[in-house]
């Protein structure tokens, strides 16, 4: 009887097992959505085990899979030009875009190319690291990075969805084969080291992933550009660095010029090497600004005109106590920077003969949200270190990184004008096309690869069709390189399998182009959502007096780089986002020039 009770409760928990099975563990069962069946940014739902449903709401096309267009949306697709074709219109034809850029027009086709490349970041954000639905955690819980697209099904067959390879290639092999430097290869279009620290000192106030959490958070507690970089990204870190007087920053005069204060004078938190002495530790509102001199120039370069809009303003406003001073001044600096990323740094980027704007206005009558949320794609797709050279040349010496890196001595030795005019006279590398990492750089590009997989980022393709682009059919149409092509086919298996950051990093570049078509197509957007819907830009900040008057007002409107550096400096050097063009911007210049 004992052993019949025992049989029993076996064979019970076996048919519960066979059923239980029936449901969850056939291995042949797919989740459809890992095919990526729906189109045109259709939603896929599951249903079932095997079935599924696009949702088509307000995507302009209906159908199982989305792809019936509507009446409008087959017209408005017939008079649409192709992101190619536009892009080649907006680099060609100089003497047309002349015309243009002196004309009521630079407004009507500013304003198009703002509102149409902002509508392609969903505002309030969707999806996130964790989540592959919507839900209130990925819109309430700014710790999280946000996400264009959801990511990759955990139940999927394979690792990018149902096609390529049951084996991802090993991140480390991937740099080496594709990444890793050969011979340095320059930007063609012109691209300077003034350019490449830029690129990393603007993004660093935003870019903060949280490393130490696996799964895409940000330490940043601002998603965009609050100069927290320059007065750090809390509170206890900004009055640290704050003078509290006249609202000016904390300083250390070296040689009868301004340069930022050391840790022992400012005691906050900067990552150096334990070698480093705590006089040569330069303190600023980014933690890691003591890796490169490039940064701490930069640093210098605002510090100097925060203290100096603050004298302007004090001189007009002698009542304001030193809170106001200090908080109107950031503002100036936030639109100074925002002014010259959109009207200089994405116009270099750009290679626009149109004249990029930077008119909050032109967008007061549009459906415009002042919000943003950085997205883990963005973040990934900005890893731009081929800009990196293969050594320093400044004022006729060679620096190698190994006597670059953590070097404060450099900013202080040569001054802030001989790095200006060094950096901006020295090419950075191209960044699209691969093997242009230097060595030095080229794990960082391994944590990106990482950091995708663990979030489980879409397939590059995807991402493709997400910014209107036309999916690549082959590793051959992908790239120009043979070798490249077949190497990838190799690991990968399908060219629908390809990762997200090798395609932006690895697609082949247009002619005389930083890189390649993805990267603009994807990039831009981000980038002019998250500059346009800064506080600053809306109705209710955009004007005089939330500046001091219309001389702070004037002042973000007017800035420049060139401004920027020879406003606060004894003497105005070569500088410009791009190598001299001509003998004459070559030539070395000592004097100040009007501005």
């Amino acid at each position: 009887m004992k052993e019949f009770s025992i049989f029993s409760i076996w064979f019970i928990n076996l048919l519960l097992l066979l059923e239980s099975s029936s449901y969850a563990g056939d291995s042949s069962v797919v989740n459809p959505c890992c095919y990526y069946p729906c189109q045109n940014s259709g939603v896929c739902v599951r249903f079932g085990t095997d079935q599924y449903q696009c949702d088509c709401t307000r995507t302009g096309f209906h159908g199982v899979n989305c792809t019936v267009p509507e009446f409008w949306t087959r017209l408005r697709l017939m008079l649409k030009p192709s992101p190619s074709t536009v892009h080649y219109l907006l680099t060609h034809f100089r003497l047309l875009w002349d015309l243009v850029n002196n004309s009521f027009l630079r407004d009507t086709i500013m304003r198009l190319v703002l509102t149409v490349r902002s509508d392609l970041i969903p505002s309030p954000p969707t999806y996130n690291s964790k989540y592959g639905y919507l839900n209130w955690e990925a819109y309430y819980n700014i710790s999280y990075l946000t996400r264009l697209l959801p990511p990759v099904p955990e139940d999927c067959p394979l690792p990018m969805g149902a096609k390529g390879k049951p084996v991802l290639p090993d991140p480390k092999v991937m740099c080496e084969r594709f990444l890793k430097r050969k011979t340095f290869r320059p930007d063609p279009q012109g691209t300077n080291l003034m350019f490449a620290f830029m690129a990393q000192h603007f993004t660093h106030q935003f870019f903060k992933t949280d490393h130490a959490v696996e799964g895409g958070f940000t330490k940043a507690l601002g998603h965009g550009v609050d100069a927290g970089n320059i007065y750090g990204d809390n509170l206890e870190r900004q009055l640290q660095l704050r003078l509290l007087k006249d609202g000016k920053l904390k300083y250390q005069m070296v040689n009868g010029e301004v340069y930022l204060p050391t840790v022992s004078e400012v005691p906050v938190h900067m990552v150096y090497p334990e070698h480093i002495p705590p006089e040569k530790r330069l303190a600023t509102g980014q933690e890691v600004f003591g890796l490169l001199p490039g940064l701490t120039m930069y640093a210098t370069i605002w510090l100097r005109e925060h203290n100096r809009v603050c004298d302007i303003l004090k001189a007009e406003h002698p009542t304001w106590d030193d809170e106001q001073l200090f908080q109107t001044t950031r503002l100036i600096i936030i639109g100074e920077i925002i002014n010259i990323i959109i009207e200089e740094y994405v116009q270099h980027l750009s290679g626009y003969h149109l004249s990029l704007k930077f008119d909050p206005a032109l967008l007061f009558s549009e459906r415009f949200q002042y919000s943003n949320r950085i997205a883990l794609e963005f973040g990934h797709l900005y890893h731009w270190h081929p800009l990196m050279p293969d050594s320093f040349l400044i004022d006729g010496d060679e620096i190698p990184y190994s006597q670059f890196l953590y070097n404060t001595s450099i900013l202080l030795h040569y001054g802030v004008e001989k790095l200006v005019d060094a950096f901006s006279r020295q090419p950075a590398g191209q960044i699209g096309g691969g093997h242009n990492f230097h060595a030095a750089v080229l794990k960082v590009a391994e944590m990106v690869i990482r950091e995708s997989r663990a979030t489980r980022v879409r397939p590059f393709n995807e991402y493709r069709k997400k910014f209107n682009l036309k999916p690549y059919t082959s590793f051959y149409e992908f790239t120009d390189d043979k070798e490249m092509a077949r190497d990838l086919e190799e690991l990968y298996g399908d060219i629908d399998a390809l990762e997200f950051y090798p395609g932006v990093i690895l697609e082949k570049t247009g002619p005389d182009r930083i890189f390649g078509e993805s990267m603009v197509e994807m990039g831009a957007p981000f980038s002019l959502k998250g500059l346009l819907g800064n506080p600053i830009c809306s109705p209710h900040y955009w004007k005089p007096s939330t500046f001091g008057g219309e001389t702070g007002f004037n002042i973000i409107k007017t800035s420049t780089l060139k401004k920027l550096v020879c406003l606060n400096t004894k003497w105005c050097p070569y500088v410009d986002f791009h190598v001299p063009r001509n003998e004459e911007e070559a030539k070395p210049r000592k004097q100040s020039t009007e501005l």
